[in-house]
């Protein structure tokens, strides 16, 4: 079974966003199609959303899955910015029951970070690549070489005495009302612990962030050098495609139950 065409899907706290895409040039292969996030957004509501996406693009093949929590072998372990009944549901058996296709999922900031390192600004930087998200909180996906750190966290690392979503996401920017130099003196502040803790090549800033540096790329005091992501939006879907590519003996089982 060939892996180069993939159905990507980044499930969002406001949106459900897909599209089929050639995991070789992680280009689109159709026009990204975009559902309402349910409210609740419980496990079945979410999944009859990504059936509805399937049935969209009469999709048959493989699905990668891109999901705002840490998932260990598919199953839900953590629910900050989601519905709490997502923990300990196996989103990947959901998924696949209910669309009748194989799914994988994986983490959100992990399905962008894979993008952007491959075809986006850390395309061929060979050190270690810190890709964080930034937006409702603080996501992070960490590599070195190439090669993925799954499920790191930290967006809730303390800084100054809050865990640092809470501290520097554009969430916290817009409730607090913080201006353009005193959210980016937080971030900041944030930055430069990453740095002082890992020492990455580059970091890369996603999430909505990436298109608004321009406002606070100034205040921004740290060595490591700091790109916004290049991708964009696209990034989690062409991530969550790629996905599959790295756990095909996986998808084959999948192809066999369903």
């Amino acid at each position: 079974m060939k892996f180069k065409k993939i159905l990507g899907i980044d499930i969002g706290g406001s949106g459900i966003k897909g599209a089929p895409v050639n995991t070789k040039t992680g280009k689109f292969l159709e026009k990204r199609y975009r559902i309402e996030t349910p409210n609740p957004a419980t496990p079945d509501a979410v999944a009859s959303v990504i059936k509805k996406m399937t049935g969209h693009f009469k999709w048959k093949g493989p699905v990668g899955c891109g999901f705002p929590a840490v998932v260990l072998n598919g199953v839900v372990k953590t629910a900050s910015n989601i519905d709490k009944s997502w923990i300990g549901t196996d989103a990947c058996e959901l998924f696949t029951n209910t669309v009748g296709l194989p799914v994988m999922v994986i983490n959100d900031a992990d399905a962008a970070g894979l993008a952007d390192v491959r075809f986006g600004a850390g395309k061929g930087v060979k050190g270690s690549i810190l890709m964080l998200t930034i937006g409702t909180g603080i996501g992070s996906a960490f590599f070195t070489q190439g090669r993925l750190l799954p499920n790191t966290e930290l967006g809730h690392l303390i800084l100054n005495g809050k865990n640092a979503e809470k501290y520097a996401s554009d969430a916290t920017r817009k409730k607090e009302k913080l201006s353009w130099e005193d959210w980016g003196s937080r971030l900041n502040e944030y930055l430069l612990e990453m740095e002082r803790l890992f020492y990455p090549e580059l970091i890369i800033i996603g999430g909505g962030m990436s298109k608004k540096m321009d406002k606070f790329a100034h205040l921004l005091t740290v060595k490591t050098r700091v790109a916004p992501a290049s991708l964009l939006n696209d990034a989690g879907i062409i991530g969550a495609a790629m996905a599959i590519r790295a756990h095909k003996a996986e998808v084959l089982k999948k192809f066999e139950k369903t």
